[in-house]
């Protein structure tokens, strides 16, 4: 498994934002994601706007996940209407010697 930070925006609607985000951590939970740590950023203005919004709560989750497993969170997470964006960084292994 390798580790990955996924950024999340969510919409500012506290309904919409708990929607979305119940449905992406079942969606994790349902591939053999495991959530290592959540970090919430905050309501931010965005840069340009998405789905006719310019804010949008920020998450950062770290998560184990395998390789494979990425196209599936890609296809599931653009059927899920209280995504306003999201993005995959894999985090490096420290090198050791």
């Amino acid at each position: 498994m390798r580790q990955y930070e996924l950024t999340v925006i969510f919409p500012i609607e506290d309904d919409l934002q708990k929607a979305g985000r119940e449905q992406l951590l079942s969606d994790l939970g349902a591939n053999g994601a495991e959530i290592i740590k959540t970090d919430e950023k905050g309501d931010r203005d965005l840069a340009y706007e998405i789905k006719k919004r310019r804010r949008g709560k920020y998450v950062l989750f770290t998560i184990k996940t395998e390789q494979e497993s990425l196209k599936t969170f890609d296809r599931l997470f653009k059927l899920n209407a209280n995504l306003l964006k999201y993005l995959f960084v894999r985090v490096e292994e420290p090198k050791h010697g």
